[in-house]
């Protein structure tokens, strides 16, 4: 799954860039998600404390799903991280759109009313300018603008050219095994300085869990291929250098 965040002031143009983007990307047979990030310190979806959703919560529940005819909702009391919702959507989904997400190092599409606003929100992992200030600029430090309500397909097309699938988003401390952090990877991809298979953690063991790939730091894969490797090189049958399945 590739992911990337839309990022501006209020009334940017940052809704708006991801309505006409995923518009397009549904239009190139992608399966699309999104998320959107609420800068609302008291928001609830359930602000009602007599609803019944809200007393399930309130009594103890980890977890309240709400179903309905048309919709359903699970509620989670508390903020989860962004490596754990993108773990709701990388096994069926080829995007997944964020606005307003800042907080985990993915592509982002910046928007503004003016240079000082862009510039607030400015990063390594910045790879285009759209929103409201597109409309009266070409570029920014060499990077392209792009409106997207005049020229949706191409920003759609430098997306695909320039979002990769999400890294591991492993913290430095537990990697580092590219030499980089996971950031700086990213912003590297971004520059071509550096490409998506630099990433060493994809590499070697996998270890599936319920039909979903469990991320594992290289020194764990170690760790288990080790373990599985002492145990089954001693059965008979085993051959070198062929794939092994393990199934529990």
């Amino acid at each position: 799954m590739k992911a990337f965040s839309v990022c501006g002031i209020s009334g940017s143009g940052k809704t708006t860039t991801i309505e006409n983007i995923i518009r397009e990307l549904k239009s190139r047979n992608y399966k699309v998600g999104s998320v959107k990030e609420i800068h609302f310190e008291g928001f609830s979806i359930d602000p009602n404390p007599t609803s019944n959703t809200r007393r399930h919560r309130e009594a103890g529940a980890e977890l309240v799903c709400a179903r309905g005819e048309n919709e359903t909702d699970l509620l989670y009391p508390e903020k989860l991280t962004m490596s754990a919702i993108f773990s709701f959507y990388d096994k069926d989904y080829d995007w997944l759109v964020l606005e307003g997400v800042d907080d985990i190092p993915v592509p982002t599409i910046v928007t503004a009313h003016a240079l000082e606003d862009l510039e607030k929100k400015w990063s390594d992992m910045s790879f285009c300018v759209s929103g409201r200030i597109s409309e009266s600029m070409e570029e920014y430090k060499e990077i392209p603008s792009i409106n997207s309500i005049t020229d949706i397909r191409k920003l759609v097309d430098l997306i695909e050219l320039k979002v990769y699938d999400v890294l591991p988003q492993f913290p430095p401390q537990c990697c580092d095994a590219c030499g980089m952090s996971c950031e700086t990877l990213g912003s590297a991809i971004l520059q071509g300085k550096k490409r998506r298979v630099d990433c060493v953690a994809d590499k070697g063991i996998e270890l599936i869990c319920g039909g979903r790939k469990i991320k594992m730091v290289p020194f764990v894969q170690a760790l288990l291929k080790n373990a599985v490797l002492g145990v089954v090189s001693e059965l008979e049958g085993y051959e070198k250098g062929q794939t092994i399945e393990i199934r529990l």
